[in-house]
This record gives structure tokens, C-alpha cells and sequence, in this order.
């Protein structure tokens, strides 16, 4: 070996424990990888890192002739560390289809190639048909040698076929990953048969195991992300249908005065209180927007049953020419519940709730105005959850954003819907 060629193989071994060491501090610290892919990668990184490590010790004590013995020993180790990586990919395709693997034919052919395999490797500490270290510490491939790695060609074989077999039930990321792994790395252990490539096979080893990592991090990423959308959707599905129950109660009650002092009122308010429950009741279904219309709609059935409870003291006023666009369910009608709950007060003048729509070019802008005392939207002390959801689904289904203006006297909630 030429001193550049040695000199080359240092850089990589050297490129290959960062890139190794690299692989599993990310596996062990991204919190997008669910635990058995983090586990997988761990384990899968680690012993491509003793790879790496027995390369790099390989060189260091590489033509020193006191040290043949150490370097047998090395290699061993060598050989014995990159048998499990080329192994891996059959126990991570398994996986990925909930398959057993008792009985199962694929994996019972990877054990019984890689007990071949073992078995060449002990051989080969006794006789020198595959390969042996003279005394003064050189290195050379026995006549066997290509056959040593037969075993691997065919778990690799295997793999691929099992892989393409599998493609249908697959996701397209792990037939991709898996691919990207075991291709090239089945015409660099062939080449390996024939010629001394032997780092550079490991260094591929691990080159291939990172974009292999990369995409299934990707995959788990996006499933990570779906998951928290959706816990974020449960969430909200949870607040929206949070109704106030002193408002139940004080809506039966005043239907069952109205059934005796008037009871066409009473049948109106019932009407308009089942509105409201069926528009809640819906809510928890839906995983998408919906018509300004309908929402607008579940609000007036709302202020109905407030104005039969509240009568004069309440005073709504509409303005709403534009209503062909979509929303989150659930948003304008907590806002103008939320300006009752807080604004409405018996010893003070009416209140005065006035909603708004207006299209722009930049999309639909949503008001909803009231008299009331007012209060601090900033008040970290006091936590405001309905906004806070409203604001959250806003961003998350349209892109929309909310913002609060309030003063004693008035409170405007400004709704900014942009085009899509």
C-alpha cells in the first residue's frame, strides 16, 4: 500500500467514525423517530461505529511487525461487526409489515446463511484458505477468500427480493430506503469477492445506512407531524364541545317559564336550541372547514336563545354581504359567546354585539365587535382557552390569524382569512 493510498484510508476511517458517531447521537436525540426505528438505528449505527473502529486500529498497527497477532485479532472483530449490518435490513423489513419471525422463511434463510458465514469466519482463525497474517504482520486474501463472502451476497439477494416481493405493502419511502441500501451495497460485497475494497465497502455500508436513516426519519417526521395535527384536532374537538353548563341550565329553565307565560316563544327557543346542539354535536365530526353560512347560522340560533334570556339587554346587529367562504367549525360562534359571557352586565347599558365580513384582496376579514368593559388580551395571568383555540385551528385548517383589540368600552376580535 502506497503511503497516499494509507494516508487516504486514514482520512475515511476517520470520516466514517464522525459520520457513525453522528448517526447515533441524531437517533438517540430526534424526537420525531418513534422508540423501535430509534432503537434500530442505534443498534445499526453502533456497529458500523466498531466497524469503523476496528478499521481505524487496523491502520494504525498496519506492516508493524509486532504486532501480526493484534492485527489478526482486529480483523476478526472486523469481519465479525460487519456481518450484523449486512443482516439488519431483513429484521427492518419484517418489521415494517408486522411480520413474525418465527417460522418465517426469510429469516430463517438469513440465520442459516449467517451461521455459514460464522462458521467460514472461525474457519478461517485455524487455516489459511481464506485469508491469513504472515508473522511480520501483512495481510493477504487465501484462495477461499471470495467464497467467505458468499453468504453475504445471498443475504443480500434475499433481502432485495424479499423487499421487491413486498413492494405492494411497503411504504414508498421504506421501499426506497431499503433499496438505496442494499443495491449498492450488493455490487460493492461482490466487487469485494475479487478485489481489496474492503473500508471503502464498510464506508459505503455507512453512507448508504444514513440516507437510508434520512428517509425514514423523513417518514417518521411526517407521521409525527400527522400525529400531533391530530392531537391538536382532538384538542380542539374537546373545547369546541366544552359548553358552558350554568347556559344549559339557564336555557331549560327559561323554556319551561315560557311554556306557560308563551308558548309559541317556548317552541322557538326550543328550535333554536336544538339548532345550536346539533351545530356542536357536529363539530366533533368534522375534520375540515365549513361555510361561513352555516356558521353564521349556529350563531344567530345561539344570540336567540341568549336574546330570549336576556331580552333587552342584549342588541346584535349584522353586516355580513360576503358569506362565500370557509372557515374551522366552531370559530365565530365562541367569539360572540365569549363577548356575552364577559361583556354582558345586568347593572350596565345593553350590549351591542355588531358582526362584521368584508372581502379584500388579500382575503376575508371577520369582526365581531362589542361594548362591553373590555379586558387585556395580553394578561398572561388570566389564560384565555377559547381564543387560544380559535387561533390555533385558524393557523392550522386555513392559514388564518386572530387578533384582539380591546379597550373599555369596546372589544374588537379581528379574523384575517387569506385566499388559498
Amino acid at each position: 500500500m502506497t503511503d497516499w493510498m494509507y494516508h487516504a484510508e486514514f482520512l475515511i476511517a476517520g470520516a466514517l467514525l464522525t459520520m457513525m458517531a453522528t448517526g447515533i447521537a441524531f437517533s438517540v436525540f430526534m424526537p420525531a423517530l418513534d422508540k423501535w426505528n430509534k432503537r434500530f438505528f442505534i443498534v445499526l449505527f453502533s456497529l458500523l461505529f466498531l466497524c469503523a473502529v476496528t478499521c481505524f486500529l487496523a491502520l494504525i498497527f498496519y506492516n508493524n511487525p509486532a504486532k501480526a497477532t493484534t492485527e489478526r485479532v482486529i480483523y476478526f472483530f472486523e469481519s465479525l461487526f460487519m456481518a450484523v449490518p449486512i443482516f439488519m435490513p431483513t429484521i427492518f423489513l419484517l418489521r415494517c409489515l408486522h411480520e413474525k419471525v418465527k417460522r418465517n422463511a426469510l429469516f430463517s434463510a438469513m440465520i442459516a446463511l449467517l451461521g455459514v458465514y460464522f462458521a467460514f469466519l472461525i474457519i478461517a482463525q485455524f487455516t489459511d484458505v481464506f485469508y491469513y497474517v504472515t508473522p511480520d504482520n501483512r495481510f493477504f486474501y487465501g484462495p477461499l477468500y471470495g467464497l467467505s463472502l458468499v453468504p453475504f451476497v445471498l443475504i443480500l439477494l434475499l433481502n432485495i427480493a424479499g423487499v421487491i416481493i413486498r413492494r405492494k405493502k411497503l411504504s414508498k419511502k421504506h421501499f426506497t430506503a431499503l433499496l438505496i441500501y442494499l443495491l449498492p451495497m450488493t455490487a460493492a460485497i461482490i466487487l469485494h469477492m475479487f478485489i481489496s475494497v474492503e473500508l471503502f465497502v464498510i464506508f459505503g455500508m455507512a453512507l448508504f445506512a444514513m440516507i437510508m436513516f434520512g428517509l425514514i426519519l423523513l417518514d417518521n417526521m411526517e407521521q409525527y407531524a400527522k400525529q400531533q395535527q391530530e392531537i391538536a384536532h382532538q384538542r380542539a374537538r374537546v373545547m369546541v364541545l366544552q359548553m358552558r353548563p350554568h347556559f344549559i341550565y339557564n336555557t331549560m329553565t327559561t323554556i319551561y317559564y315560557l311554556c306557560k307565560q308563551d308558548a309559541d316563544k317556548a317552541q322557538q327557543v326550543t328550535l333554536d336550541f336544538t339548532d345550536y346542539l346539533r351545530q356542536n354535536f357536529t363539530a366533533i365530526a368534522s375534520e375540515d372547514t365549513v361555510p361561513f353560512a352555516d356558521e353564521l347560522r349556529h350563531t344567530q340560533s345561539y344570540l336567540a336563545v341568549e336574546k330570549a334570556q336576556h331580552e333587552d339587554m342584549l342588541v346584535v346587529e349584522y353586516d355580513t354581504p360576503f358569506t362565500h367562504f370557509r372557515l374551522p367549525p366552531l370559530t365565530l360562534q365562541p367569539l360572540v359567546e365569549n363577548a356575552v359571557k364577559h361583556a354582558m352586565d345586568p347593572n350596565a347599558a345593553p350590549l351591542h354585539i355588531t358582526i362584521r365580513t368584508k372581502k379584500t384582496d388579500a382575503g376575508v376579514l371577520i369582526t365581531v365587535e362589542d361594548n362591553g368593559r373590555g379586558f387585556d388580551p395580553n394578561d398572561k395571568l388570566k389564560p384565555h382557552p377559547a381564543l387560544d383555540n380559535i387561533e390555533n385551528r385558524l393557523k392550522q385548517q386555513c392559514g388564518g390569524t386572530l387578533k384582539i383589540d380591546s379597550a373599555p368600552g369596546c372589544t374588537t376580535v379581528t379574523i384575517i382569512i387569506p385566499n388559498r
